[in-house]
């Protein structure tokens, strides 16, 4: 007799893989080859000094969760990344409003969104996650945990953001470009980061100021569990880059690992996620999303719906910046 159980968790996965072309039906089958752990995968090139951070900690003993959030302060630092932390774009209004998500090894998760004046949102985040009941704190009331915390209330637009900003009010016109992450040398997008260590417990941590000159109040996928980032100790993490409302449509990091548990490896899960989006979302061709992941074996993978993305890969001693396939 066929448990019961058994036959609808069968189904189910069934019908997941059966929505997708033949050709991704069958990415599946292979077997997982164990890699070389700790190993560390961030997104975009400033993933390298990320990367840097993170491993770091784990070399001297640290914890994976740890790991994480010191490697995505890097950027948050950094008063020339236009995109994440200090330094990032304003909203429309002039306004610096950031959105981070953290998550561990014990599924434990914490996150903050439209906050503002806090340096390292991803820190508050793990404070929510560690010494609150909740999982998600927003605006004001983000903001005055923070500095409940300890936190320290700073002005986050740069001089640099700013002029660019007051450049953009001369037309005021919202049209996100393709890949602006790597417009000259000092664009990026959200740092997605993700660990294994040598134990293969697995974290992640994804930052972001959002897309420059969006509306005011706007929240994108980075501080939503399951679509900027997700992370399951059973099997691996996923997060996720580029226009945030074609993630939060299609839960992609929570997809990513989905199709990881069903048997695809880190690569073909991402493959996946962006089909899904070509084949839901017809805007997909207007925009970006890039999608990295690791599973327990220390296998990665990254993806994306246009060409241009990178992410950086710290494994087996070396980190390097790869260039990710893309759909179209």
């Amino acid at each position: 007799m066929i448990n019961r159980r058994k036959f609808i968790g069968a189904a189910t996965a069934a019908g997941m893989m059966g929505i997708l072309p033949k050709s991704v039906r069958s990415m599946g089958k292979g077997l997982s080859v164990r890699r070389e752990l700790p190993v560390i995968i961030s997104t975009w090139r400033h993933g390298l000094p990320s990367n840097d951070a993170a491993m770091k900690v784990l070399e001297d003993g640290g914890g994976v969760l740890d790991a994480v959030e010191h490697g995505v302060w890097v950027p948050e630092a950094d008063p020339e990344n236009r995109s994440v932390g200090l330094g990032g774009m304003p909203d429309r209004d002039g306004f610096v409003t950031l959105d981070a998500s953290i998550m561990g090894p014990d599924g434990n998760a914490g996150s903050v969104a439209f906050l503002e004046h806090i340096v390292h949102p991803v820190s508050v985040a793990r404070k929510v996650m560690e010494d609150t009941p909740h999982e998600l704190l927003v605006g004001e009331g983000a903001l005055q945990f923070a500095l409940e915390q300890g936190f320290k209330k700073e002005n986050l637009l740069t001089p640099g953001a700013e002029k660019d900003w007051k450049e953009w009010l001369k037309t005021a016109k919202y049209d996100p470009v393709i890949n602006w992450e790597n417009e000259p040398n000092k664009y990026h997008d959200t740092i997605g980061l993700l660990a294994v260590n040598k134990n293969g417990d697995v974290a992640g941590a994804c930052t972001t100021s959002g897309m420059g000159f969006k509306m005011h109040g706007r929240v994108g996928d980075s501080p939503i569990i399951g679509a900027g980032l997700f992370v399951d100790n059973e099997v691996g993490a996923a997060t996720a880059t580029g226009m945030g409302e074609l993630v939060l449509k299609t839960l992609g990091s929570f997809l990513v690992v989905e199709f990881m548990r069903n048997g695809m490896s880190p690569q073909q899960a991402c493959e996946a996620a962006v089909l899904r989006i070509v084949h839901k979302l017809p805007e997909n061709k207007k925009f970006q999303v890039g999608y990295i992941a690791v599973n327990k074996n220390g296998e990665t993978g990254g993806y994306s719906l246009q060409p241009g993305f990178n992410y950086a890969l710290y494994q087996s001693g070396k980190n390097v910046l790869l260039d990710a396939k893309s759909y179209y």
